[in-house]
């Protein structure tokens, strides 16, 4: 059997896309698979915040697109690139095993990589309200500045500010990112992984989203060998929240959810897209389904919008 995947161009992208893909042959001998490279919006568009041009689905459309079209058979995504609502016809046909959810503070060399030691008033990379908010909650004297590029581009970025001066005092990244690009520990400036209380991730950080076509069942069988039920049920609840609030990308949302067995622990806080009435809740319970696991995602979603 012979499939197609659809994937962007960037650098992560094509690593975990031929990571999945090396995995899926592997469990499904006799399987080839090839790859269909895709330039989408967001990737043409470098130099403003995504909330100024359209959003998540910017880096997912023209992928979406080759699979309505035939074109692929399946495409591999960062599940939180994925808007709240796939086009019809299209669904997350498998979620693999998440990797680490946090993110990263990366220094330059010589400096100690924590949100403590970061020099009154410096400077930090992000583009993300998300991240924006948990840093000025933690420090509001840090002043956070727009990063956007690939995961190299943005640690170039640091370096430069390091050898020239001024610039960034620290960036941003995820963990699963640096991960998945397979970037050696020894390469990377100082850094450190944020804690949970420091800074609640993206929903669906470090989840890949593999979509496919309704009906294809073949496609769907293949890729059922690489499905983790419990990551299924975290990023069910987790996009659960995205879902009831109808968010994008200007919204500033983050989520994370753990699950031992059948139980199931929800944190979640949301603000006005200009970073003001930050609420946050926690909602736990017993999920035996992605259904139970959205719907519990859902309510509280739901809880977050009303408060």
């Amino acid at each position: 059997m012979q499939l197609v995947v659809a994937t962007r161009r960037s650098a992560l992208a094509l690593a975990q896309t031929r990571a999945f893909v090396r995995d899926l042959c592997a469990g499904n001998p006799g399987l080839s698979v090839e790859e269909l490279q895709v330039v989408t919006t967001g990737d043409k568009i470098q130099d403003r915040p995504l909330s100024e041009i359209g959003g998540k689905g910017l880096f997912v459309k023209e992928i979406e697109e080759a699979l309505l079209e035939g074109r692929a058979r399946f495409a591999v995504h960062s599940m939180k690139d994925l808007p709240a609502r796939l086009p019809p016809g299209l669904s997350i046909a498998c979620v693999p095993e998440r990797a680490d959810p946090r993110d990263v503070l990366l220094v330059p060399r010589g400096h100690e990589p924590s949100l403590a030691a970061l020099p009154k008033g410096a400077r930090v990379g992000s583009s993300s309200m998300r991240r924006k908010l948990a840093l000025l909650r933690a420090r509001p004297d840090l002043a956070v500045e727009p990063l956007r590029g690939n995961i190299d581009t943005r640690l170039r970025k640091l370096e430069m500010s390091a050898l020239e001066g001024g610039g960034y005092d620290g960036i941003l990244l995820a963990a699963a990112g640096l991960s998945r690009l397979g970037v050696p520990i020894e390469s990377l400036p100082p850094h450190a992984a944020l804690s949970m209380e420091e800074m609640l991730p993206a929903v669906a950080q470090g989840i890949l989203a593999i979509e496919a076509r309704d009906g294809d069942d073949e496609t769907w069988k293949a890729l059922s060998v690489k499905a983790h039920a419990p990551t299924a049920l975290r990023a069910a609840a987790e996009r659960g929240v995205l879902v009831a609030l109808e968010a994008d990308c200007t919204v500033p949302l983050a989520a994370h959810a753990v699950v031992e067995g059948t139980r199931l622990e929800l944190r979640a806080w949301l603000a006005e897209a200009d970073g003001s009435r930050l609420r946050e809740g926690s909602s736990d319970g017993t999920v035996e389904s992605v259904e139970q696991a959205h719907a519990l995602g859902f309510a509280l979603g739901k809880k977050l919008a009303a408060g």
